[in-house]
């Protein structure tokens, strides 16, 4: 038997809030399968399995607040469920093969009472509808908060009664024509109007920056930094992409940023040491590459999120990537995988017009990479002055980890590797 554990999904977590399970006891699990959506500051994430096997036991039932570590439901591998349960009366153990989530440093919660367990199982045995939730998506949910919908007064037309986002829209709308406030006794002071005029305070948005805060504080006081910067010609590079955007459709073109990133997960080949994480005091080589992309959110905030396999995929698939992973985390639909995998950290913005990026590491790996616009400047080469195509590299690095020398290496073999585009 194995336990599922609340994963760390991002810097600085200590807890999430279940939202829902996606399996309920007796179902079948299949590795990289949804299993639960957990709600954190980052939105509300999709979180895998990691192991074939069958669903035992769910422990925390959806609307409690899980820290990191907690233990949230078992699950029986493939060759226990072969095995068929174990007799009680024999009070036999099975040693767990594994966990779903490592947290080594996390302290887990006081596991739940034996009448919560048992309560939990009851409203999710196989075959029962869960009892006394709310049956409504994460988006609806979403909605009813951004238009400050009380979702237990929304009757659901959905299958089953499930509540909708126009069941969601429907009950906003009409909120100011019902008098959705209850009316309020005549006081001497009345509530001015402005405040009840103002947006309401998104307190996601603030959550997530309160979170970056703490990721970055922890960042500049544990990390020792050091910054190198080089200068890329990029007239190679841009010359073959856009010559191989011609012979392409519209929605099937290539970004310049799909070349850096794949730049950035070879050039790791030359300096392994940089696709690492810092943990317990030592550096912790990760022998795949998942270049992690700072991505906006429309309304603010950031989220870094993973690419992976990013060296060994062609540029196809890493342009389907890159534009299915902006999607998803604009909406807010990430997968936990994406928030815990990523291995070294890339952060553009040149298409704010930013020439250069000195960013901060973001633990616990140990280094980022920041590009800033590509932008034509004057290039001394062969004795002569030409207008050059340069983009602006640098290298944010954990000096317990690599120094100076090995940093320059890196950015060379960037540099080297944006020469030779067709070969990426």
């Amino acid at each position: 038997m194995q336990n599922f554990l609340m994963p760390t999904l991002g810097a600085d977590m200590e807890a999430g809030t279940l939202v829902a399970w996606h399996k309920q006891p007796g179902d079948l699990l299949h590795r990289g399968e949804t299993i639960a959506e957990v709600d954190t500051e980052k939105g509300v994430i999709d979180v895998e399995v990691f192991i074939d096997g069958i669903l035992d036991t769910i422990i925390v039932p959806p609307g409690r607040k899980v820290p990191v570590g907690t233990v949230m439901a078992t699950i029986r591998s493939a060759d226990e469920a072969k095995a068929g349960p174990v007799p009680a009366e024999t009070g036999e153990e099975r040693p767990p093969a594994g966990q779903l989530a490592v947290t080594p440093t996390a302290t887990p919660a006081a596991p739940p009472t034996a009448a919560e367990q048992h309560t939990a199982i009851l409203r999710y045995a196989p075959g029962l509808e869960p009892l006394g939730r709310l049956r409504i998506s994460p988006s609806a949910r979403r909605l009813a908060r951004e238009l400050s919908v009380d979702p237990n007064a929304v009757t659901g037309t959905g299958r089953s009664g499930a509540i909708t986002l126009q069941d969601i829209e429907r009950t906003a709308a009409a909120q100011p024509a019902a008098g959705a406030r209850p009316a309020v006794p005549a006081q001497p002071v009345a509530t001015p109007a402005p405040a009840a005029a103002a947006p309401p305070t998104d307190d996601r948005l603030l959550r997530m920056r309160q979170t970056i805060a703490a990721a970055m504080s922890r960042s500049n006081r544990e990390i020792p930094h050091y910054y190198l910067s080089t200068t890329i010609d990029m007239h190679r590079a841009t010359a073959w992409l856009a010559a191989e955007n011609d012979t392409r459709p519209v929605d099937r073109r290539l970004l310049p940023g799909v070349l850096l990133l794949k730049a950035v997960a070879m050039a790791l080949n030359d300096v392994p040491e940089l696709n690492a994480v810092w943990e317990h005091d030592q550096v912790v080589l990760r022998p795949q590459v998942h270049v992690g992309m700072a991505i906006s959110m429309r309304k603010g905030g950031l989220v870094i999120l993973a690419l992976h396999d990013t060296g060994t995929r062609g540029l196809d698939d890493l342009m389907n990537g890159l534009r299915d992973l902006t999607t998803r985390a604009r909406a807010g639909r990430i997968r936990s995988s994406e928030l815990s995998d990523s291995t070294i950290t890339v952060t553009s913005l040149g298409d704010r017009g930013v020439e250069s990026v000195y960013g901060v590491i973001y633990p616990p790996q140990v280094a980022l990479v920041g590009f800033g616009r590509i932008s034509e400047r004057p290039w001394a080469m062969n004795g002569g002055i030409f207008a050059r195509q340069v983009v602006v590299a640098t290298l944010a690095a954990d000096h317990r980890v690599t120094d100076g020398h090995r940093g320059g290496l890196f950015l060379d073999a960037v540099d080297r590797l944006l020469q030779e585009p067709e070969k990426l």
